[in-house]
């Protein structure tokens, strides 16, 4: 029957458990949804891919034609009559794939301005969870300090008591005011400081400024990694590195549309002259209009500033494959801080739980021996502000590890093509 109840119980709290972790995640999406949705900087970022997408047609277009019209002023007199108007119509076209390799071009700057989008997208994701974090870790904080303010008035009765008694000097009360005045005086603090936290939240999710934030209670560390055995893969398909290529690969392009432009263009259009009839009789197509087709060649003679273009290209090209091997050694170097900071935590967050259920033991003797004349009241004071500081300690190592998970999220996340994802 007792292992009945036993499992019954665990199976009650582990319900609980998953309860309030999917509750606080949901509040957080809740936020995150708000900020991909509304945050300038990701709008912004997404309308210059929308740009982007607007020049490839522009690229690929032919060039307007032109049409000359000459219709005054002295005419040419021909053998079959005057020249009343001449029509010339022009019509130049690139070198057979020049407007092909300007698209190529274009479209990669695109999808380079579409991975610049998801990065900026992923690090607003970042940013809200990480102040999320720093409100939850704050207003926690703050409930220990008004926690530990009740805790100190029990002592001051207890001092009281013990004065009263005849066994205890007053000047016990008083540390323990000095001790509730320096606590209220850091409750104000951490208020304060909550402000400008609140107002970046509220700013990254596009909300009034003082706009109400509903934090978690709790937030829990999850036991498994948000690591992956390809981190490498993943990390080389980060929107940055993947922008890099992107544009290393148009500059490939850009260098074979520098070289077609080096080719010549060809026109081809048509000239249509009117001409008056003369006063001559028996005169074969006399006024018979003039219709000539054309062809023309552009001379691409000064070479100069197309060997100039394609080595601009290549030098580009050399220069992002340099971009794409630095952003790659900072994102690894990122990683591996952000995987530390993240173990380091969970290390921390372990031993804080010893010390605080250590120190809790240790705070009941002590004023156990206190209210039996064994133990000094500064030895119960101090021993209470060490479990204050490890339970704060604690708060702070949890925050750190959200934030460093979130930094791997950020970094390795397998669903960054993913619009959808809140």
């Amino acid at each position: 029957m007792k292992k009945v109840k036993y499992l019954l119980f665990s199976s009650l709290f582990l319900i609980l458990y998953v309860t309030k972790t999917a509750n606080a995640q949901e509040q957080l999406d809740e936020y995150l949804a708000l900020a991909v949705k509304n945050n300038p900087a990701v709008k912004s970022a997404y309308a210059q891919f929308e740009a982007a997408l607007q020049k490839s047609p522009q690229v690929t277009g032919l060039p307007d034609p032109t049409l000359t019209v000459s219709a005054f002023g002295r005419m040419i007199e021909t053998r079959l009559g005057t020249q009343e108007a001449r029509f010339s119509f022009m019509q130049m076209f690139p070198w057979f794939g020049t407007n092909k390799a300007k698209s190529e071009v274009a479209n990669l700057i695109a999808e380079a301005s579409f991975q610049n989008y998801l990065e900026v997208r992923k690090q607003v994701i970042f940013d809200v969870t990480s102040a999320y974090v720093e409100l939850y870790a704050l207003t926690e904080i703050i409930k220990l300090k008004e926690e530990d303010l009740k805790i100190l008035n029990a002592y001051k009765e207890l001092a009281i008591s013990r004065f009263e008694s005849g066994k205890a000097p007053m000047v016990n009360a008083v540390k323990v005011d000095i001790q509730k005045d320096a606590a209220l005086a850091e409750i104000e603090w951490l208020k304060e400081e909550l402000e400008p936290i609140q107002t970046k939240f509220n700013l990254l999710t596009a909300r009034e400024v003082q706009s109400a934030i509903n934090v978690a209670d709790t937030l829990f560390i999850e036991d498994q990694n948000p690591l992956l055995e390809n981190e490498m893969e993943l990390l080389e398909n980060h929107p940055s590195i993947k922008a890099l290529k992107q544009k290393e690969a148009s500059y490939g392009y850009q260098e074979q549309v520098a070289k077609k432009e080096g080719f010549p263009n060809i026109g081809l259009g048509l000239d249509y002259s009117i001409i008056s009839k003369r006063p001559v009789d028996d005169l074969e197509r006399n006024g018979q209009d003039a219709i000539m087709p054309m062809v023309s060649l552009s001379l691409p003679v000064y070479r100069k500033k197309y060997r100039a273009s394609a080595k601009e290209a290549q030098l580009m090209e050399e220069s992002l494959i340099h971009q794409q091997e630095s952003q790659m050694n900072s994102l690894v170097n990122e990683y591996q801080s952000a995987l530390y900071e993240l173990n380091k935590a969970k290390k921390q967050v372990a031993l804080y739980d010893r010390q605080i259920k250590s120190a809790a033991q240790a705070n009941k003797l002590l004023v156990s021996g206190f209210s039996n004349d064994l133990t000094d009241f500064d030895e119960v004071l101090q021993m209470n502000q060490d479990v204050l500081m490890y339970k704060t300690q604690k708060i702070e190592a949890i925050k750190n590890a959200l934030i460093a998970k979130a930094n791997l999220e950020y970094l390795l996340s397998k669903s960054e093509n993913n619009e959808n994802e809140y």
